[in-house]
């Protein structure tokens, strides 16, 4: 898909010179740029997933020792 972004100059500098010393297209920087975006909030989802997951079930050890009394 193509699409038209404003980029700010302050940022388009040291994306430029980024992209330059990578020897890529500034197209390609901005590929790159989106999928650490995606990657990084898959991952900020994952985490927050698992956020406050032994808020209600207690002591761990104790999940253990329950767990353990299972078997």
């Amino acid at each position: 898909m193509r699409t038209i972004v404003d980029i700010p100059e302050a940022e388009l500098a040291p994306l430029d010179a980024l992209c330059q010393s990578l020897h890529i297209s500034r197209a390609e920087g901005v590929r790159r740029a989106i999928r650490g975006f995606v990657v990084q909030s898959r991952s900020v989802e994952a985490g927050d997933a698992a956020f406050g997951l032994w808020a209600k079930g207690g002591d761990s050890v104790d999940y253990q020792n329950k767990l353990r009394d299972e078997w």
